[in-house]
């Protein structure tokens, strides 16, 4: 199985949850709802999952071999930095012309 699509959203908000993710495979069975999470080691996948009992959580859909689990991680934490720094460079772009502005707007 090939992913041949990822999306993410990236969430902009002072917390560990960063994005949350698409993946699709072989352009026809999609998992939704994947997290992207800052550990305390780095970046890490939660998979989709639901609430059983009162704690305790059971995933929806996973990988079963840790090469699957490798390629998808890679995958999403690729792209998520991908956006993040194009998300970054349009902050940053924004920031400048609003200097600019005020600026001009000074002379």
């Amino acid at each position: 199985m090939q992913i041949t699509d990822v999306r993410i959203k990236v969430l902009n908000i002072d917390n560990r949850l960063k994005a949350i993710a698409s993946v699709t495979f072989d352009d026809e069975i999609v998992i939704h709802d994947i997290k992207v999470i800052e550990g305390e080691e780095g970046l890490f996948l939660a998979m989709p999952s639901r609430k059983i009992g009162n704690d305790r959580y059971r995933d929806i859909a996973h990988p079963i071999s840790s090469p699957a689990r490798e390629k998808i991680e890679t995958a999403v934490i690729n792209k998520y930095n991908e956006e993040s720094l194009k998300q970054s460079s349009v902050e940053a772009e924004s920031v400048s012309e609003k200097t600019l502005e005020s600026v001009e707007n000074e002379e």
